[in-house]
């Protein structure tokens, strides 16, 4: 669900779990870290976890855009077997299918992987594998829109 931050009008894309509605993850302050990327910062939060990350950067080069990551999985909304994963630098998102048509994804946040001061936090949120998962690609193509480097 997209949605503009009262403070700041800026975007930000709130996702939260249908099976617990205070489990959510936000994606927000978005910035260009240069011509070919989109930075952003993702806050986690479920019942006994709150966790920030900033400095989560996308690529143009990256393996998959997450929005197209999405996408593809709204598309096999039929199911697959096993886990699919995405990932960048501080962040992957694993997904999963389940009975009933849903869809979990999981959400790591980790700040560094290879120091040992390091944290990481996961949270899960479950959607339905079509509609749902068709808006969430498509609200994700708005917030991280693939960036088209000048040549």
């Amino acid at each position: 669900m997209q949605n503009r931050d009262e403070d700041s009008d800026e975007l930000s894309l709130l996702i939260r779990c249908q099976e617990d509605r205070d489990t959510a993850v936000r994606l927000h302050s978005r910035y260009l870290p240069d011509e070919c990327g989109i930075g952003f910062a993702v806050d986690a939060r479920a019942d006994g976890l709150q966790a920030q990350l900033r400095g989560v950067e996308v690529w143009v080069w990256d393996d998959e855009w997450l929005p197209d990551f999405i996408a593809r999985l709204a598309a096999d909304y039929r199911g697959w077997d096993g886990d699919r994963t995405w990932q960048t630098n501080h962040l992957s998102v694993r997904a999963g299918f389940h009975t009933g048509g849903h869809v979990a994804l999981t959400w790591h946040l980790h700040r560094w992987l290879t120091r040992s001061d390091t944290w990481q936090a996961s949270v899960t949120t479950w959607l339905e594998a079509g509609e749902q998962m068709s808006n969430l690609a498509a609200d994700l193509r708005e917030f991280l829109p693939m960036p088209a480097p000048s040549r």
